[in-house]
Formats: C-alpha cells, sequence, structure tokens
C-alpha cells in the first residue's frame, strides 16, 4: 500500500504504521469534527469491522498521521484481514485523491 509504511516489527505484538493520507481527506476528517487518522479509523471499522486505534491518542508529530494495530487475528485468518485492509484503502484513497 503507497501510503502506508511501517517500520519492520521485532517480536512486539503492536504495528505503529503511518498513514499518508490527501489533503481532502484531512479536509473530510475536519468537517466530520475528527482528527485525520480518527477519521480513517472510524471509516476502516465501518466498512470492514478491523478496529484500530487512532495515533492521535500517542501523541504523534503535529501533521504526521498513525494508527496503532495488533497482531491477534489468528494466522489463518491474517490473509483476510491484510486484504480488507487492502481493499478499504484502496477505496478510502480512491475517494479521497
Amino acid at each position: 500500500m503507497k501510503n502506508i509504511t511501517c517500520t519492520e516489527i521485532g517480536g512486539a505484538m503492536y504495528a505503529f504504521p503511518s498513514i499518508h493520507l490527501p489533503p481532502s481527506a484531512v479536509q473530510a476528517a475536519k468537517e466530520a469534527g475528527m482528527t485525520p487518522d480518527t477519521f480513517y479509523a472510524v471509516e476502516l471499522l465501518d466498512a470492514t469491522g478491523i478496529c484500530v486505534v487512532p495515533g492521535s491518542g500517542f501523541r504523534q508529530k503535529q501533521g504526521s498521521f498513525h494508527f496503532r494495530t495488533t497482531f491477534l487475528p489468528s494466522e489463518s485468518k491474517m490473509d483476510d484481514v491484510i486484504d480488507k485492509l487492502r481493499k478499504f484503502n484502496q477505496s478510502f484513497m480512491d475517494k479521497y485523491s
């Protein structure tokens, strides 16, 4: 996913990917009364049932956006979760790019 980057996870059960959001998504979040990463997380939850924690609750740098996720799904379900995230992310980016 071109707009999501993450450092390699070395034994932790959490990942904290950066999400690079287009200005129109940032504006839509503002109009909805949310931080951009919260907006992304809520849209993700509504569309897929995948729950992530917005990075704005972790004192991220001004102008950067993140979310925290865990590796709790069983290995047999991870491919499905990643596929759902990939499809959602592409749809979100198409909508706001």
